[in-house]
């Protein structure tokens, strides 16, 4: 009988055979912790008849039958999970549906996907998923039970009284396997899910348990979830100001951390008004947080939606939005308190603009604020220039003379408050890829020169030369309020649960570390598949060949690309809902990513991720003699490559390939066109923008440090 939180119910064949119907949907009740539907009910009433009249041929045999098995990287629960001779089928039903749909059959492969890669007793083992419509007519064939390589078969679909012949076909198709873990229902889980998952699941439970892939994983995300806790604590206690900067490589967690620390402290009832709330999760990366805030909403409606509750969409965004907010619009609502224009270079606060509150004094209400990708604060002359002209969010206020950097005036405006605050920067290295980007030595410098009585607590991986240049030693060298702690600091590639290595593998590629590059490569394509090829279409094929289930796919390029429409390919167009759509919707919506029609850049794909990708190598960086020669288009009179010779700007393209080559979570493609290989009848290229000598260096390149080619 079942004794795990993991389902529902779980016995075995001969006990679910002699059990009466009343009694086993009794105990799916009653293991229930939701509001049981009207719908809910009949579909399990149905199941248990269909289960029963489907298993009766085997009652005598050894097998498990299990109701509602959980999956949490999905959030979901399989119907109905099978344990028999040594197979793991996963049943998805139905009940009323004659007809098949693409999207519920990517569902119940996505559950088998999801017991394959992520749960330990599943790895070794056939799973097999069958969709039950039960109203259809049709049963797969014999001839259709086709395995994949990693010995998930390909979804099967029957209606209700062909089941039984269906699970015959199977067991004569795959007829010796070994027995299934007696404790396969408690195996370790070990998920990996999207940020935009992760989020869900967060949002939903306010912990990261069942997120994280591995227990050293959980140990370590933990831990610095721990540590930024207790300063937090020690700050409240003892009425002091503080600021944590947490490193990680990409992928490693930093935002989940920043989201947890955010949802941990912050009020949830939407309905109580709170004037002094706790903590607020601010990312300059706007198609980060449109992504994000509209994924969060729309799961939040549905949920309340399933449960016959009224809650509007607009209810849902609004309480997302109070632990998630894009920087700028925090930024403004400072702006629109102090006096203007600003005087002899220093800002103060107008008393006639701004309500002095007792504990808060004139800082926003949060005591917290989680400052996601750090590193992408604006410096002062960009800042400076932006408030000159107005701004484009919130107020659109003109501050001429604005005299501090993006990250000084974020510590003021913290700094406002008059009992206690902390700060917590999450900082990637290597990632800045926007002109004006401060990077993390101008928040050191804003609190040497500014904010002395600020305690730091800093990860000792700031000191590399990834962060700051390496020049965080000497910035904090006479600061005598600085604790340096490990614990800040998140090594593990949480993003890419096949390849741990993928990073160090692309740094190794960017920085012509071709041995290294080489090693590395070999140690992970076996588990992460990373291909080279220079047609598209070709790039295209293997994407969709790759993905199943729900899987997303995408192409990516750089926001410098400029020759990529001959492939034929468009530019993701600029705009928040545009992202929201590449990201979010599916295979019925060609403003899907996964239909391969736009590609998105850098700038609106940091900080989230698609499962296999095709990253496209315009001619903006080109591989010669062991150097990256840098170019943007020029588009005047003429147009053609303009070569870059500004050592910031070849950073920021540096930077963006970075980003483009750690999006994919269980493989990518990298396409480099071939260009236009032709010639006119008097010699000359056709188009002299798409030469092919642009693009032959670096093909060749990546071919020499042992990528493979697909063809």
């Amino acid at each position: 009988m079942n004794s795990s939180t993991r389902c529902l119910f779980c016995d075995s064949f001969s006990n679910f055979e002699q059990m009466d119907s009343d009694s086993i949907y009794k105990k799916l009740s009653y293991n229930y912790h939701g509001n049981e539907l009207t719908t809910t009910r009949d579909a399990w009433i149905a199941e248990i008849e269909i289960m029963k009249k489907t298993l009766k041929k085997y009652k005598e045999q050894d097998g498990q039958i299990i109701f509602e098995y959980n999956i949490p990287r999905l959030g979901k629960r399989i119907d109905v999970a099978l344990l028999f001779k040594g197979i793991i089928f996963c049943i998805e039903f139905k009940v009323g549906k004659e007809q098949k749909s693409k999207a519920d059959i990517d569902q119940v492969h996505s559950y088998a996907l999801d017991l394959k890669n992520f749960h330990k007793y599943s790895q070794d083992k056939v799973i097999v998923p069958i969709l039950v419509p039960t109203k259809n007519k049709n049963c797969s064939t014999f001839d259709e039970i086709k395995m994949y390589d990693d010995k998930v078969v390909n979804p099967l679909v029957t209606g209700e009284d062909n089941l039984s012949n269906l699970i015959d076909s199977v067991l004569i198709r795959f007829p010796d396997e070994q027995p299934v873990n007696s404790n396969w229902i408690n195996s370790p889980y070990s998920p990996t899910p999207t940020i935009i998952e992760a989020a869900k699941i967060l949002f939903e439970t306010n912990t990261v348990e069942n997120i994280t892939r591995h227990e050293a994983d959980k140990v370590s995300i933990d831990k610095t979830i721990k540590y930024i806790q207790d300063v937090i604590d020690d700050s409240k206690k003892n009425k002091k100001k503080s600021i944590c900067f947490v490193t990680g490589v990409p992928g490693a967690g930093k935002t989940l951390v920043g989201l947890q620390i955010a949802v941990k402290n912050t009020n949830r009832d939407s309905n109580k008004q709170a004037k002094d709330e706790g903590a607020v999760y601010l990312s300059g990366n706007g198609p980060l947080v449109a992504v994000l805030t509209e994924a969060l909403a729309q799961d939040n409606y549905q949920k309340y939606k399933e449960k016959n509750e009224k809650k509007s969409i607009e209810k849902s965004r609004c309480e997302v939005s109070k632990y998630i907010q894009i920087i700028h619009r925090y930024r403004d609502n400072m702006l629109a308190k102090i006096k203007n224009p600003v005087e002899n270079g220093i800002l103060e606060i107008d008393p006639n603009k701004a309500e002095k509150m007792d504990e808060s004094g004139y800082s926003e209400v949060e005591h917290i604020a989680i400052f996601d990708e750090a590193q992408r604060t604006w410096t002062q002359k960009r800042l400076a220039n932006y408030l000159k002209r107005g701004g484009t969010y919130g107020n659109k206020l003109k501050v001429p003379n604005f005299p501090l950097s993006e990250a000084a005036f974020l510590i003021w405006s913290m700094d406002q408050r008059e009992d206690w605050a902390t700060i917590v920067c999450l900082v990637g290295g290597g990632q800045e890829i926007n002109t004006g980007e401060a990077g993390i030595s101008e928040w050191i410098n804003a609190i040497n020169e500014m904010f002395s009585c600020w305690e730091i607590h800093i990860s000792p991986n700031l000191k590399e030369t990834e962060y700051a240049e390496g020049k965080v030693n000497k910035l904090l060298k006479n600061n005598k309020k600085v604790t340096y702690s490990s614990d800040l600091h998140l090594s593990v590639d949480l993003r890419s649960y096949r390849a741990e290595k993928l990073s160090s593998f692309v740094h190794a590629l960017l920085t012509f570390d071709k041995e290294n590059a080489r090693k590395l490569y070999c140690e992970i394509k076996d588990n992460y598949p990373i291909m080279l090829t220079r047609d598209l279409e070709i790039a295209k094929r293997w994407l969709r060949n790759k993905a199943r289930g729900i899987e997303r796919i995408g192409v990516l390029t750089t926001k410098e690309a400029a020759r990529v429409k001959p492939l034929p390919i468009c530019l993701l167009p600029s705009g928040d809902s545009n992202v929201v759509n590449w990201f979010l919707k599916d295979n019925t919506d060609t403003r899907s990513s996964n239909y391969l029609e736009d590609a998105a850049t850098e700038i609106q794909v940091q900080g989230l991720e698609l499962d296999y990708t095709c990253v496209l190598w315009d001619a903006d960086m080109r591989y010669r003699s062991n150097t990256w020669e840098y170019y943007k288009f020029n588009y005047g009179k003429t147009t053609y490559w303009k070569n870059i010779l500004d050592s910031e700007k070849k950073k920021y393209m540096l930077n963006a390939y970075r980003v483009l080559l750690t999006r994919g979570r269980e493989g990518m493609i990298i396409c480099v066109p071939k260009g236009n290989t032709h010639k006119n009848q008097n010699g000359f290229w056709e188009d002299d923008t798409r030469k092919p000598e642009f693009y032959d260096g670096t093909f060749q390149y990546l071919k020499d440090i042992g990528i493979e080619e697909c063809k």
